[in-house]
């Protein structure tokens, strides 16, 4: 006698409204106004004629979701897929979009979703962009924080592509109005990684981005991230006082939550008490109690901070400061002997300084309590199988501030099969760290300006334009990439 099958195929659940739910109580569950001819069909294809559960609508996206959230996605059918085909060739083989209502519909969109992933895990992409237009759907993979689309496929498979993410992720596939996120976790070759899914209504269709969040990441060191010398030196130091406030400063995507990680690490020793509030929580790391934002329930960064700090923490993280009350809080926790640990979003390490002011922090608090500022970007690394050296022109180094005779040499990408044609291969950090010393902090209560802040901090340290361009000179980046994401302070230095 054979075996059941676990499941119906997840197209001819979906269209049809019933489903299979296997364990202690077997049963058929069927969508209130569902096909009841389809139960004849699905009673033949399990072997045995369980009992009838007849359930609305909403209870029965829910147990769809239930029972097909990990079906395709686990470590052995996303190992297999990514050893076997290559993407191509998965998007070659979907059915015309006549077949999509077919009882096995399921197989093929499992496989694209699957090809995918394994295929952005492979490149080392960090996000998935599935974009429906009126005559595509565009798959784009966000590779060292550059955009480049990799499938174009018929419009006709938005619809089951993006419910058969939502169903994998746990979302309300009936709601497409609305915004939502989720989140899975998958292996390939062993190697864990979380996903978080958060969809979009637009005008044909959802938009659903996957961020891929390696779980390697999480146990990064100071040590890796590419500081230099004198900035980790500051950053270490900082990180050795019992209280004070350091923050992390930059744009969306500049690495911000990683730096704060390489320094939970650091402080990770067992002999603390470390507590963090996340929005959301991307790693898990051991040792650290870590607290998710809710804002549906209140569970805002100000709720948290203030819960956390009635657990006896030695360091405290808060994922951002973001409003006046999580300011506040922060700063009287440092004021009170703890460490805290934040990001701010603003676009150099000085302009912190204005933006807590704006928050209505008292500049005597900010400077009783600011131990250091680390402002960063990442920008794409050279590849060092092909990168060549050139000698820069007039032009720039005009732009890098140059004014003196004699050549300069520089870095630019080439392009090789190790690199796949791209020039680059991974991301290095750009920083400027600005240890808060006693000839700071005076200018800091005095209520001094930023520029009278940045000329003191800068004195005898680098600024992150500086520090972009010390990476060009040693190869490390090109120099269009220093003037892509330090644009602003190449404006400055160039005269502009």
């Amino acid at each position: 006698m054979t075996q059941a099958p676990a499941r119906l195929a997840y197209g001819f659940a979906k269209s049809r409204g019933i489903v299979f739910r296997s364990g202690e109580r077997p049963a058929f569950v069927l969508k209130r106004g569902g096909d009841r001819l389809a139960l004849l069909e699905a009673r033949r294809a399990i072997g045995r004629a369980y009992p009838v559960e007849e359930v609305d609508a909403p209870q029965f996206d829910r147990a769809l979701s239930d029972i097909y959230a990990f079906s395709g996605a686990d470590a052995g059918s996303l190992g297999d897929q990514a050893e076997g085909e290559s993407l191509s060739s998965i998007i070659d083989d979907i059915p015309p979009a006549a077949d999509l209502l077919d009882s096995a519909s399921d197989a093929p969109i499992i496989r694209l979703i699957n090809g995918l992933i394994a295929e952005a895990i492979r490149t080392a992409a960090s996000d998935i962009h599935v974009e429906p237009y009126e005559d595509r759907v565009s798959v784009r993979y966000r590779i060292d924080g550059v955009l480049s689309e990799r499938a174009s496929l018929a419009p006709a498979l938005a619809s089951p592509l993006v419910s058969r993410i939502k169903v994998m992720s746990r979302l309300d596939i009936a709601e497409k109005r609305i915004p939502q996120d989720g989140r899975l976790t998958l292996t390939l070759g062993g190697k864990g990684v979380d996903v978080r899914v958060a969809t979009l209504p637009s005008r044909f269709g959802e938009r659903v981005v996957l961020r891929l969040l390696d779980k390697d990441q999480a146990r990064f060191t100071l040590d890796q991230l590419g500081m230099g010398p004198n900035n980790l030196a500051a950053m270490k130091k900082a990180l050795a006082q019992p209280n004070g406030i350091i923050l992390v400063t930059g744009p969306t995507g500049a690495g911000k939550t990683t730096t704060l990680y390489a320094a939970l690490n650091l402080l990770n020793d067992a002999s603390r008490n470390i507590l963090t509030v996340e929005d959301p929580v991307e790693y898990a790391l051991d040792g650290v109690g870590q607290t998710q934002v809710n804002a549906k329930v209140g569970m805002t960064f100000a709720t948290g901070l203030r819960a956390i700090l009635r657990q006896d923490p030695d360091v405290v993280m808060v994922g951002e400061i973001r409003d006046t009350e999580t300011a506040s809080i922060a700063t009287q926790a440092s004021l009170t002997g703890h460490l805290v640990l934040s990001t701010v979003h603003t676009n150099s390490a000085i302009a912190a300084v204005a933006r807590l002011r704006d928050m209505g922090i008292e500049s005597f608090l900010l400077a009783s309590t600011l131990s250091a500022i680390v402002a960063q970007r990442l920008v794409r690394r050279l590849c060092p199988h092909c990168r060549e050296s050139y000698t820069a022109s007039a032009g720039e180094r005009a732009a890098m501030g140059i004014k003196s005779a004699g050549p300069v040499l520089l870095y630019r990408s080439n392009g090789c099969s190790a690199c796949k044609g791209l020039g680059y291969s991974g991301r290095v950090g750009l920083y400027e760290i600005v240890p808060v010393d006693d000839g700071l902090r005076a200018l800091i209560h005095d209520n001094a300006s930023e520029k009278a802040l940045t000329d003191h901090a800068f004195r005898s340290r680098k600024t992150l334009f500086q520090d972009g361009l010390s990476a060009a000179v040693n190869g490390e980046t090109s120099l269009s990439e220093v003037l892509r994401v330090c644009r602003e302070e190449t404006e400055r230095h160039a005269g502009v």
